[in-house]
Protein backbone atom coordinates (compact mmCIF):
# COMPACT_ATOMS: atom_id res chain seq x y z
CA UNK A 1 0.00 0.00 0.00
CA UNK A 2 1.49 3.51 -0.90
CA UNK A 3 2.31 5.83 1.92
CA UNK A 4 2.59 8.65 0.04
CA UNK A 5 0.94 11.63 1.43
CA UNK A 6 -3.00 12.47 0.06
CA UNK A 7 -5.11 15.22 1.58
CA UNK A 8 -7.45 15.34 4.55
CA UNK A 9 -10.12 15.53 2.15
CA UNK A 10 -8.94 12.19 0.54
CA UNK A 11 -8.61 10.24 3.73
CA UNK A 12 -12.08 11.85 4.57
CA UNK A 13 -13.80 10.47 1.57
CA UNK A 14 -11.86 6.88 1.27
CA UNK A 15 -13.06 6.76 5.60
CA UNK A 16 -16.49 7.38 4.56
CA UNK A 17 -16.31 4.50 1.39
CA UNK A 18 -14.83 2.19 3.80
CA UNK A 19 -17.94 2.75 6.39
CA UNK A 20 -20.02 2.42 3.29
CA UNK A 21 -18.61 -0.74 2.55
CA UNK A 22 -18.92 -2.61 5.99
CA UNK A 23 -22.57 -0.99 6.60
CA UNK A 24 -23.96 -4.84 5.80
CA UNK A 25 -21.79 -6.46 7.41
CA UNK A 26 -22.00 -9.11 10.61
CA UNK A 27 -20.35 -7.45 13.90
CA UNK A 28 -17.68 -10.20 13.23
CA UNK A 29 -16.41 -8.76 10.29
CA UNK A 30 -16.59 -5.40 11.73
CA UNK A 31 -14.81 -6.65 14.32
CA UNK A 32 -12.13 -8.14 12.35
CA UNK A 33 -12.09 -5.48 9.79
CA UNK A 34 -11.52 -2.87 12.78
CA UNK A 35 -8.45 -5.08 13.98
CA UNK A 36 -6.77 -5.43 10.90
CA UNK A 37 -7.26 -1.35 10.66
CA UNK A 38 -5.81 -1.13 14.06
CA UNK A 39 -2.73 -2.86 13.17
CA UNK A 40 -1.63 -0.89 10.28
CA UNK A 41 -2.37 2.41 12.17
CA UNK A 42 0.23 0.76 14.85
CA UNK A 43 2.75 -0.22 12.51
CA UNK A 44 2.42 3.15 10.43
CA UNK A 45 2.72 5.40 13.68
CA UNK A 46 5.91 3.57 14.74
CA UNK A 47 7.61 4.55 11.20
CA UNK A 48 5.79 7.98 11.81
CA UNK A 49 8.00 8.26 14.89
CA UNK A 50 11.50 6.39 13.08
CA UNK A 51 11.19 9.44 10.56
CA UNK A 52 10.76 12.06 12.76
CA UNK A 53 13.71 10.69 14.93
CA UNK A 54 16.01 9.88 12.52
CA UNK A 55 15.41 13.78 10.79
CA UNK A 56 16.03 14.58 14.44
CA UNK A 57 19.41 12.62 14.62
CA UNK A 58 20.39 14.29 11.29
CA UNK A 59 20.02 17.49 11.69
CA UNK A 60 21.68 17.07 15.33
CA UNK A 61 24.95 15.69 13.46
CA UNK A 62 24.86 18.62 11.19
CA UNK A 63 24.51 20.62 14.35
CA UNK A 64 27.24 18.57 15.72
CA UNK A 65 29.47 19.34 12.45
CA UNK A 66 28.59 23.18 13.05
CA UNK A 67 29.94 23.31 16.56
CA UNK A 68 33.19 21.31 15.18
CA UNK A 69 33.82 23.92 13.58
CA UNK A 70 33.26 26.59 15.35
CA UNK A 71 35.27 25.22 18.39
CA UNK A 72 38.19 24.75 15.99
CA UNK A 73 38.43 28.03 13.94
CA UNK A 74 36.16 30.36 16.14
CA UNK A 75 34.77 32.96 14.23
CA UNK A 76 31.64 35.36 14.07
CA UNK A 77 30.62 33.45 10.90
CA UNK A 78 31.02 29.74 12.30
CA UNK A 79 28.82 30.95 15.51
CA UNK A 80 26.16 31.89 13.22
CA UNK A 81 26.49 28.93 11.60
CA UNK A 82 26.28 26.81 14.81
CA UNK A 83 23.37 28.54 15.64
CA UNK A 84 21.52 28.03 12.73
CA UNK A 85 21.82 24.80 12.97
CA UNK A 86 20.91 24.45 16.20
CA UNK A 87 17.45 26.12 14.79
CA UNK A 88 17.52 23.37 12.07
CA UNK A 89 17.84 21.09 14.86
CA UNK A 90 15.04 22.60 17.10
CA UNK A 91 12.55 21.92 13.93
CA UNK A 92 12.06 17.83 14.02
CA UNK A 93 12.79 17.56 17.74
CA UNK A 94 9.68 19.55 18.46
CA UNK A 95 7.63 18.17 16.63
CA UNK A 96 8.88 14.49 17.59
CA UNK A 97 7.49 15.33 21.34
CA UNK A 98 3.96 14.13 20.48
CA UNK A 99 5.83 11.15 21.23
CA UNK A 100 5.87 11.02 25.06
CA UNK A 101 3.84 10.93 28.39
CA UNK A 102 3.19 7.08 27.85
CA UNK A 103 6.73 6.15 29.18
CA UNK A 104 8.03 5.12 25.94
CA UNK A 105 11.84 5.05 25.36
CA UNK A 106 12.06 9.11 25.55
CA UNK A 107 10.53 9.02 28.87
CA UNK A 108 10.39 6.06 30.76
CA UNK A 109 11.85 5.68 33.61
CA UNK A 110 15.53 5.15 31.78
CA UNK A 111 14.84 7.46 29.04
CA UNK A 112 16.85 10.21 27.97
CA UNK A 113 14.37 13.18 27.86
CA UNK A 114 15.52 14.84 31.14
CA UNK A 115 19.00 15.17 29.54
CA UNK A 116 17.60 16.55 26.01
CA UNK A 117 14.97 18.70 26.66
CA UNK A 118 14.89 20.23 30.30
CA UNK A 119 14.37 23.66 30.81
CA UNK A 120 13.86 26.26 32.26
CA UNK A 121 17.73 26.27 32.66
CA UNK A 122 19.31 27.92 35.54
CA UNK A 123 22.79 29.36 32.85
CA UNK A 124 24.49 30.03 36.09
CA UNK A 125 24.88 26.50 36.49
CA UNK A 126 26.70 25.87 33.70
CA UNK A 127 28.99 29.22 32.97
CA UNK A 128 29.06 32.39 33.81
CA UNK A 129 26.27 35.04 33.95
CA UNK A 130 26.10 38.81 33.77
CA UNK A 131 22.59 39.29 35.45
CA UNK A 132 20.31 37.31 37.70
CA UNK A 133 19.16 34.15 36.18
CA UNK A 134 17.17 31.27 37.29
CA UNK A 135 19.20 30.62 40.34
CA UNK A 136 22.50 32.31 41.09
CA UNK A 137 23.20 35.97 40.90
CA UNK A 138 26.43 36.84 39.77
CA UNK A 139 28.06 37.72 42.43
CA UNK A 140 27.69 34.75 43.76
CA UNK A 141 28.18 32.76 40.29
CA UNK A 142 32.05 33.45 40.42
CA UNK A 143 34.12 29.98 39.94
CA UNK A 144 30.95 27.89 41.37
CA UNK A 145 29.69 27.06 37.54
CA UNK A 146 30.91 23.70 35.41
CA UNK A 147 33.16 25.58 32.94
CA UNK A 148 34.99 27.76 35.77
CA UNK A 149 35.23 25.40 38.35
CA UNK A 150 38.39 23.82 37.10
CA UNK A 151 39.40 22.17 40.71
CA UNK A 152 36.35 20.31 41.31
CA UNK A 153 35.80 19.53 37.82
CA UNK A 154 38.86 18.71 35.95
CA UNK A 155 38.07 16.85 33.14
CA UNK A 156 34.93 18.00 31.19
CA UNK A 157 33.27 15.04 29.11
CA UNK A 158 30.13 13.63 28.28
CA UNK A 159 29.91 11.59 31.64
CA UNK A 160 30.73 14.39 33.68
CA UNK A 161 28.17 16.30 31.64
CA UNK A 162 25.24 13.88 32.13
CA UNK A 163 26.09 12.91 36.17
CA UNK A 164 25.17 16.57 37.03
CA UNK A 165 21.88 17.08 35.11
CA UNK A 166 19.55 18.06 37.52
CA UNK A 167 21.76 17.23 40.13
CA UNK A 168 20.58 19.42 43.61
CA UNK A 169 18.43 21.09 41.92
CA UNK A 170 15.17 20.53 38.81
CA UNK A 171 16.83 23.56 37.29
CA UNK A 172 20.25 22.61 37.32
CA UNK A 173 20.17 21.49 33.99
CA UNK A 174 23.91 20.72 32.18
CA UNK A 175 22.57 19.01 29.15
CA UNK A 176 20.75 19.37 26.37
CA UNK A 177 19.25 21.48 23.48
CA UNK A 178 19.21 24.05 25.84
CA UNK A 179 22.58 23.99 27.41
CA UNK A 180 24.13 24.38 23.61
CA UNK A 181 21.29 27.00 23.40
CA UNK A 182 23.38 28.95 25.77
CA UNK A 183 26.61 27.87 24.99
CA UNK A 184 26.25 29.61 21.62
CA UNK A 185 24.08 32.29 22.10
CA UNK A 186 24.36 33.37 25.76
CA UNK A 187 22.26 34.62 28.86
CA UNK A 188 19.42 37.25 27.13
CA UNK A 189 20.37 40.17 29.14
CA UNK A 190 17.65 42.25 27.16
CA UNK A 191 14.11 43.47 28.40
CA UNK A 192 13.19 44.05 25.01
CA UNK A 193 13.47 41.72 21.92
CA UNK A 194 16.68 40.10 21.51
CA UNK A 195 18.24 36.74 22.54
CA UNK A 196 21.46 36.43 24.06
CA UNK A 197 24.19 37.91 22.63
CA UNK A 198 27.61 35.45 23.78
CA UNK A 199 30.65 37.25 21.42
CA UNK A 200 32.51 34.14 19.34
CA UNK A 201 35.86 35.63 20.91
CA UNK A 202 34.47 33.20 24.35
CA UNK A 203 36.27 30.30 22.40
CA UNK A 204 38.97 32.09 20.76
CA UNK A 205 41.88 30.38 22.85
CA UNK A 206 44.76 31.97 21.56
CA UNK A 207 45.01 34.64 24.21
CA UNK A 208 42.54 36.93 23.08
CA UNK A 209 39.51 35.41 24.04
CA UNK A 210 36.68 36.62 26.55
CA UNK A 211 36.01 35.19 29.61
CA UNK A 212 37.95 32.89 31.20
CA UNK A 213 38.39 29.08 30.80
CA UNK A 214 37.95 29.20 26.95
CA UNK A 215 39.23 25.92 26.18
CA UNK A 216 36.91 24.20 28.63
CA UNK A 217 33.79 26.38 27.19
CA UNK A 218 34.47 24.55 23.78
CA UNK A 219 35.36 21.11 25.75
CA UNK A 220 31.88 21.20 27.40
CA UNK A 221 30.17 22.67 23.72
CA UNK A 222 31.21 19.28 21.90
CA UNK A 223 30.78 17.32 24.73
CA UNK A 224 27.20 18.24 25.13
CA UNK A 225 26.43 18.00 21.95
CA UNK A 226 27.78 14.55 21.24
CA UNK A 227 25.82 13.46 24.09
CA UNK A 228 22.78 14.66 22.41
CA UNK A 229 23.82 13.01 19.32
CA UNK A 230 23.87 10.15 21.46
CA UNK A 231 20.68 10.08 23.18
CA UNK A 232 18.52 11.11 19.48
CA UNK A 233 20.59 7.42 18.35
CA UNK A 234 19.39 5.57 21.22
CA UNK A 235 15.62 6.49 19.87
CA UNK A 236 16.30 5.62 16.41
CA UNK A 237 17.94 2.01 17.35
CA UNK A 238 14.78 1.36 19.90
CA UNK A 239 11.96 2.27 17.09
CA UNK A 240 13.98 1.37 13.86
CA UNK A 241 12.83 -2.18 12.33
CA UNK A 242 14.01 -5.04 15.20
CA UNK A 243 14.14 -2.50 17.35
CA UNK A 244 13.21 -3.21 21.51
CA UNK A 245 10.55 -0.76 21.66
CA UNK A 246 9.03 -0.77 18.09
CA UNK A 247 8.84 -5.19 18.22
CA UNK A 248 6.97 -4.59 21.89
CA UNK A 249 5.08 -1.81 20.65
CA UNK A 250 3.70 -3.54 17.48
CA UNK A 251 3.07 -6.81 18.96
CA UNK A 252 0.17 -8.25 18.60
CA UNK A 253 -0.84 -8.55 22.36
CA UNK A 254 -0.15 -4.83 22.62
CA UNK A 255 -1.76 -3.37 19.88
CA UNK A 256 -4.97 -1.79 21.81
CA UNK A 257 -2.60 -0.76 24.99
CA UNK A 258 -0.48 0.93 22.00
CA UNK A 259 -3.48 2.97 20.88
CA UNK A 260 -3.90 3.80 24.50
CA UNK A 261 -0.47 5.04 24.87
CA UNK A 262 -1.00 7.06 21.44
CA UNK A 263 -4.21 9.29 22.38
CA UNK A 264 -2.87 10.10 26.13
CA UNK A 265 0.67 11.48 24.30
CA UNK A 266 -1.87 13.44 21.65
CA UNK A 267 -4.21 14.61 24.83
CA UNK A 268 -1.70 15.38 27.53
CA UNK A 269 0.95 17.00 25.10
CA UNK A 270 -2.14 19.32 24.11
CA UNK A 271 -3.79 20.21 27.49
CA UNK A 272 -1.21 19.85 29.97
CA UNK A 273 2.12 20.37 28.98
CA UNK A 274 1.74 22.76 25.59
CA UNK A 275 -0.92 24.81 26.64
CA UNK A 276 0.06 24.44 30.05
CA UNK A 277 3.25 24.34 31.06
CA UNK A 278 4.96 25.63 27.74
CA UNK A 279 2.72 28.93 27.33
CA UNK A 280 -0.03 29.48 30.22
CA UNK A 281 3.08 29.94 32.51
CA UNK A 282 5.20 32.24 31.04
CA UNK A 283 1.78 33.95 29.47
CA UNK A 284 0.25 34.57 33.36
CA UNK A 285 3.75 35.68 34.60
CA UNK A 286 5.07 37.57 31.75
CA UNK A 287 7.90 35.80 32.35
CA UNK A 288 11.03 35.26 29.64
CA UNK A 289 12.76 32.81 31.79
CA UNK A 290 9.32 30.47 31.74
CA UNK A 291 9.19 30.72 27.76
CA UNK A 292 11.24 27.85 26.35
CA UNK A 293 13.90 29.11 24.18
CA UNK A 294 14.73 32.22 25.43
CA UNK A 295 18.59 32.47 24.52
CA UNK A 296 17.69 32.05 20.99
CA UNK A 297 14.24 33.64 21.28
CA UNK A 298 13.01 30.65 19.31
CA UNK A 299 10.01 29.85 22.01
CA UNK A 300 7.33 30.51 18.83
CA UNK A 301 8.99 27.73 16.77
CA UNK A 302 8.89 25.51 19.74
CA UNK A 303 4.94 25.84 20.15
CA UNK A 304 4.21 25.70 16.12
CA UNK A 305 6.28 22.43 15.76
CA UNK A 306 4.73 20.91 18.81
CA UNK A 307 1.13 21.60 17.57
CA UNK A 308 2.53 20.07 13.75
CA UNK A 309 3.61 17.09 15.63
CA UNK A 310 0.13 16.19 17.15
CA UNK A 311 -1.23 16.87 13.76
CA UNK A 312 1.06 14.52 12.36
CA UNK A 313 0.50 11.86 14.69
CA UNK A 314 -3.31 12.06 14.53
CA UNK A 315 -3.06 11.87 10.29
CA UNK A 316 -0.31 9.20 9.89
CA UNK A 317 2.62 11.50 8.33
CA UNK A 318 5.81 12.74 8.06
CA UNK A 319 7.29 14.71 5.29
CA UNK A 320 5.99 12.83 2.38
CA UNK A 321 5.19 9.66 4.34
CA UNK A 322 1.15 8.66 4.66
CA UNK A 323 -0.01 5.73 6.27
CA UNK A 324 -3.09 5.14 8.33
CA UNK A 325 -4.05 6.93 11.51
CA UNK A 326 -5.62 7.78 14.39
CA UNK A 327 -8.22 9.57 12.16
CA UNK A 328 -9.01 6.70 10.52
CA UNK A 329 -9.66 4.95 13.55
CA UNK A 330 -11.93 7.57 14.88
CA UNK A 331 -13.77 7.53 11.20
CA UNK A 332 -14.46 4.27 11.45
CA UNK A 333 -16.56 4.72 14.98
CA UNK A 334 -17.46 8.07 14.67
CA UNK A 335 -16.97 10.34 11.22
CA UNK A 336 -18.51 13.48 12.69
CA UNK A 337 -15.91 13.03 15.11
CA UNK A 338 -13.00 12.19 13.59
CA UNK A 339 -13.51 15.39 11.65
CA UNK A 340 -14.34 18.05 14.41
CA UNK A 341 -11.03 17.16 15.96
CA UNK A 342 -9.21 16.93 12.65
CA UNK A 343 -10.36 20.55 12.67
CA UNK A 344 -9.62 21.45 15.67
CA UNK A 345 -5.84 20.38 15.60
CA UNK A 346 -5.79 22.15 12.29
CA UNK A 347 -7.06 25.74 14.26
CA UNK A 348 -4.53 25.05 16.78
CA UNK A 349 -1.40 24.89 14.13
CA UNK A 350 -2.61 27.94 12.86
CA UNK A 351 -3.45 29.73 15.46
CA UNK A 352 0.50 29.02 16.88
CA UNK A 353 1.79 29.39 13.38
CA UNK A 354 0.07 33.48 14.36
CA UNK A 355 2.41 33.71 17.16
CA UNK A 356 4.87 36.52 16.44
CA UNK A 357 8.18 36.53 17.45
CA UNK A 358 9.70 36.95 20.21
CA UNK A 359 7.54 34.71 22.58
CA UNK A 360 8.48 36.75 25.05
CA UNK A 361 7.15 40.50 23.99
CA UNK A 362 4.23 38.91 22.74
CA UNK A 363 2.97 37.70 26.11
CA UNK A 364 3.41 41.47 27.42
CA UNK A 365 0.87 43.54 25.63
CA UNK A 366 -2.16 43.30 23.46
CA UNK A 367 -2.50 41.74 20.69
CA UNK A 368 0.04 39.23 21.36
CA UNK A 369 -1.62 38.22 24.03
CA UNK A 370 -4.49 37.45 22.83
CA UNK A 371 -2.83 35.44 20.28
CA UNK A 372 -1.38 33.11 22.56
CA UNK A 373 -4.39 33.16 24.52
CA UNK A 374 -6.50 32.19 21.67
CA UNK A 375 -3.52 29.28 21.24
CA UNK A 376 -3.91 27.88 24.85
CA UNK A 377 -7.96 27.42 24.73
CA UNK A 378 -7.44 25.99 21.36
CA UNK A 379 -4.74 23.37 22.89
CA UNK A 380 -7.26 22.88 25.58
CA UNK A 381 -10.17 22.23 23.41
CA UNK A 382 -8.25 19.98 21.37
CA UNK A 383 -6.84 18.16 24.40
CA UNK A 384 -10.26 17.27 25.72
CA UNK A 385 -11.79 16.35 22.19
CA UNK A 386 -8.80 13.98 22.19
CA UNK A 387 -10.31 12.56 25.88
CA UNK A 388 -13.94 12.35 24.06
CA UNK A 389 -12.58 10.10 20.98
CA UNK A 390 -9.67 8.14 23.08
CA UNK A 391 -13.41 7.51 24.81
CA UNK A 392 -14.60 5.73 22.02
CA UNK A 393 -12.40 2.82 22.38
CA UNK A 394 -13.21 2.66 26.01
CA UNK A 395 -10.01 5.01 27.21
CA UNK A 396 -10.02 7.24 30.45
CA UNK A 397 -7.71 9.96 29.21
CA UNK A 398 -6.50 12.72 31.84
CA UNK A 399 -5.02 15.50 29.25
CA UNK A 400 -4.56 17.87 32.63
CA UNK A 401 -2.16 14.99 33.83
CA UNK A 402 1.52 15.11 32.80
Amino acid sequence: MSKYIHSLSTGILLSALSLAGISGCSSDDTAETENALLKEVITDYADVVLLNYQDALSKAQNMQTAVNNLVSAPSEANLTAAKDAWLAAREPYGQSEAFRFYGGPIDDEDGPEGEMNSWPLDESYIDYVEVASNGDNPADNDGTNIINSTETFPVIDKALISSLNEQGSETNISAGYHAIEFLLWGQDKSEGPGGGTRPYTDYVTDGTGTADNQERRAQYLQAVTELLVDDLQSLVNEWQEGGAYRSFFTSEEQLTSSLERIFNSLGKLSKGELAGERMFVAYDLRSKEDEHSCFSDNTHRDIVNNALGMQNVYLGRYDTMQGKSIYDLVAFRNQALADELAGMIATSVSSAEAIQAPFDQEFLAEPGRTRILTTINALRAQGDKVAEAAALFGYTVNPEDI
